[in-house]
């Protein structure tokens, strides 16, 4: 059975937001590699159509975008939306019942599959769906944005903490 993994960068305040802040070299490494190991990746429309800019060639890329953008077409990803009806390369739409669906694609698979953004993660919370919280916590205070946690609050328990790189600290809990 697969686990379902939400993570995201996020400031100290509580908010994700990718144009207010981004990884230095060392946490991008990490989220290559990340994604060279994940099953797969479970979205919502909005965060999907952000990562579809990984499907396209950039002539001004360097060696790691290159290789997170070749580790993020190698990876299959779920679309999860009411008003797409195709969706890119290695990715399919999730259709019917959220809860039904995703049960479905955690028996159906092994490994980590990664949820990414904050709305889609409330449903899933809310449904009692997510494996693990992964924050990578960045020194930054945005004042606004998308809060981490969208909806309902879990109670957590922390299962780890490490530091990647000088400035992030990934922190990972698990529902208590």
């Amino acid at each position: 059975m697969a686990k379902l993994v939400f993570g995201m960068n996020q400031s100290l305040d509580g908010y994700v937001d990718h144009t207010g802040f981004g990884p230095d070299p060392v946490l991008f490494q990490y989220f290559v590699d990340q994604a060279r190991s994940l099953t797969g990746s479970l979205y919502g429309r909005r965060l999907y159509e952000i990562m579809s800019y990984w499907d396209e060639e950039h002539p001004d890329w360097d060696e790691p975008r290159r290789d997170f953008a070749a580790a993020w077409r190698g990876c299959h990803k779920w679309v999860v939306s009411r008003s797409l009806k195709s969706v890119g390369p290695n990715a399919s739409l999730l259709e019917g019942d959220l809860a039904t669906a995703v049960r479905a694609l955690k028996d159906s698979h092994d490994g980590v599959i990664e949820v990414g953004g904050p709305d889609l993660a409330r449903s899933l919370t809310a449904l009692g769906l997510i494996d693990e919280y992964k924050i990578y916590l960045h020194p930054v205070v945005l004042g606004s944005g998308s809060p981490f946690f969208a909806g309902s609050r879990p109670k957590l328990r922390l299962v780890d903490s490490t530091r990647i790189g000088e400035e992030v600290v990934r922190l990972t809990y698990a529902p208590a």
